[in-house]
């Protein structure tokens, strides 16, 4: 009987990739995916300046082979990660992409850039300024208080933060992409 619930689940994972690879070919006919059309793919025009450059570092982290270009292993990876990939493994994503200059270490500038650029993408309205959010995370989880976040600072305060890995969670909200995929798939059925 368990066999049969993991052929259960190859099939449905072989179905969803299906769906993802004809929305990723429907979109990107030539198969590599650029960052202007990164950017229209997830809906996301008419950005601010952090939040443009916080979705041209997410582009960069998605490009794992570095070519400038996403193709659909990169994009399956990356979906499979956001979408289903166990908490440390997201944690230590999210640290790379929140990593800006790539020195193995978040200072509070990169933070307070991220927060800035999550929130103006998401919108809404928030208790705290960005950067008094970016102070109470500091304060929180720089455990040496050197001023920057080592991985495993990064990891261990947001596991202890809840506010902070809400945060996260939100800065990296793929839904739309699979209710677009699940719209689709109905439609084409």
């Amino acid at each position: 009987m368990g066999g049969n619930n993991n052929s259960t689940l190859d099939d449905l994972q072989t179905v969803e990739i299906h769906h993802w690879y004809k929305k990723f070919m429907t979109e990107c006919p030539s198969g590599q995916l650029t960052e202007h059309e990164f950017k229209q793919f997830f809906g996301l025009r008419g950005l601010d300046r952090e939040a443009n450059r916080y979705i041209e570092q997410m582009f960069r982290t998605f490009d794992m082979n570095k070519d400038g270009y996403i193709d659909f292993m990169e994009y399956v990876a990356a979906l499979s990660l956001v979408l289903r990939g166990k908490m440390e493994q997201k944690l230590r994503w999210y640290f790379k992409l929140y990593d800006q200059d790539g020195n193995g270490c978040i200072d509070r500038q990169e933070l307070l850039n991220i927060i800035k650029a999550i929130r103006a993408i998401n919108g809404g309205s928030h208790e705290t300024s960005a950067q008094e959010f970016t102070n109470r995370v500091f304060d929180a989880i720089d455990v040496n208080g050197d001023g920057e976040l080592s991985l495993e600072e990064f990891v261990g305060g947001a596991k202890k933060d809840k506010e902070f890995m809400e945060v996260m969670m939100k800065s990296l909200d793929l839904t739309h992409i699979v209710t677009m995929i699940n719209a689709r798939r109905r439609s084409s059925v």
